[in-house]
């Protein structure tokens, strides 16, 4: 019941479109779309790393998600369904939060880096004001990310 003190359930249309954009699903189309302009720029390894990152951390979330079976919160969104743990949306959106920061950090600076956190950090609170997950499920959705592309990065670096 702590969740439900910590946030008050708002279906705001703003964190619908936020929640909308992050969609795992588009996040999918997001990164194919990075890694044509990888290919298109001679970037096949980087091209090839983005896919692998984001489809190994979308294989464990779904994998996680399908054996722990945790409900959604109570009076989650209509627009909601599936398990709680991890969120999809918050594994997608950090997963690509990081392979941006490793692929364009150093080129756009600090100013980049705190889109980046802005952008998590609102799809964070959109999460848990749409009251679709708990925030155990966030850290969970988070750390999840972090061991994906943390192994990912180091099988590529490891192999090209």
């Amino acid at each position: 019941m702590l969740h439900h003190k910590l946030v008050h359930k708002r279906d705001g249309f703003g964190w619908q479109v936020i929640a909308f954009l992050n969609d795992p699903k588009l996040m999918v189309i997001w990164a194919v779309l990075l890694a044509s302009v990888l290919l298109n720029n001679d970037e096949v390894i980087s091209a090839l790393w983005v896919l692998a990152t984001l489809g190994f951390a979308d294989a464990a979330g779904i994998v996680l998600k399908k054996y722990m079976h945790r409900q959604r919160p109570y009076k989650h969104s209509a627009l909601e369904n599936g398990y709680s743990f991890p969120s999809g949306h918050v594994l997608g959106a950090t997963t690509m939060g990081l392979i941006l920061l490793q692929l364009f950090g150093p080129k756009y600076g600090i100013g980049f880096i705190f889109l980046l956190i802005v952008i998590w950090m609102m799809v964070v609170i959109s999460r848990l004001s749409l009251k679709a997950h708990y925030p155990s499920d966030i850290i969970g959705a988070t750390s999840l990310a972090i061991c994906c592309f943390s192994i990912t990065t180091q099988i590529f670096i490891g192999i090209f």
